[in-house]
């Protein structure tokens, strides 16, 4: 994931999705690529040609705020989009270093006490810590059993990304599964523009890219989402169909990590489904601990 090419496809992608009569300019014709060309960037934009150019081959180091705001601007991007572009100027001219989460080995890193302890207080809904890479790092007793497919298959290594792609238990899980996908992706490209440095990261991405078309063909696509609120819908394989509200949070102690929520209207089936794989949850659990030890 060279700097440089994310930015030339990241760039490139955007203008392709504009048509001129978005832009406010006459559509013409003999056009023969979809979009905006990069005359017509430069002039909205207000630079050159030239300038344009150069920025669209990837050089981005050095650019002013003010100029990648015109870019903004010109290309109609949203507030992701935005952020994932100031990123990329970041990582160019190396600025990002200091504002780029620390780098740490997911396998390597455990949840402080008190985080536990937080997550644990939280039982009316499923409750996780995860990280860019969607790898999930904590969580509560609910959040376990509502992900028990991802924890099922010591191949996902309770990564969300992998089971989406590689697991197909995701299309069950998931009814709407395609946008489930396109929101992993999503994530998983804004996170690569946010810290480009990330090795595990880079493997992930590569892993992916092979052994799945679905997610190759969505990377290529370089769209970028804020993904904090919202509503989806599961199928759990213990309670059937849930609908649920989520809220994910930053976590300012912990740099480049969220802190995810899912609850259930009040009153609704889903929260009473919830309730059932409380239940349900505590069962597991309470049967697990009375198993007999296979050392005797």
């Amino acid at each position: 994931m060279d700097n440089r090419e994310e930015v030339r496809e990241f760039l490139t992608s955007r203008r392709a999705k504009i048509n001129p009569e978005q832009a406010g300019l006459p559509f013409g014709s003999r056009r023969r690529v979809p979009g905006l060309r990069r005359s017509e960037v430069a002039a909205l934009a207000d630079m050159s040609v030239e300038y344009y150019a150069k920025l669209e081959r990837g050089s981005l180091a050095g650019v002013s705020p003010a100029v990648l705001e015109a870019v903004a601007r010109a290309l109609q991007l949203d507030d992701a989009e935005r952020a994932h572009l100031l990123h990329l100027a970041q990582a160019a001219d190396g600025s990002d270093a200091l504002t780029r989460p620390r780098r740490r080995a997911s396998r390597q890193w455990t949840p402080h006490r008190s985080l536990q302890w937080t997550l644990d207080a939280i039982t009316a809904g499923p409750a996780f810590v995860r990280n860019g890479r969607m790898d999930i790092l904590a969580a509560n007793q609910l959040a376990r059993a509502f992900y028990s497919d991802v924890y099922a298959s010591p191949g996902n290594q309770a990564n969300l990304a992998r089971f989406n792609f590689l697991d197909p238990a995701s299309h069950r899980f998931y009814p709407d599964w395609d946008q489930a996908a396109d929101i992993a992706v999503a994530i998983l490209r804004t996170e690569a523009g946010r810290n480009p440095h990330d090795k595990d990261l880079h493997d992930l991405v590569g892993e992916l890219s092979t052994r799945s078309d679905e997610f190759r063909t969505r990377w290529g696509a370089h769209n970028v989402r804020h993904h904090g609120t919202g509503t989806k819908r599961f199928h759990h394989a213990a309670v059937g169909e849930l609908t649920l509200a989520f809220e994910g949070l930053d976590m300012a102690a912990e740099p480049g990590l969220t802190l995810t929520i899912y609850t259930a209207e009040p009153g609704s089936p889903s929260e009473e489904g919830l309730r059932l794989l409380a239940s349900w949850a505590a069962t597991q659990e309470a049967d697990t601990a009375t198993e007999p030890s296979s050392a005797g």
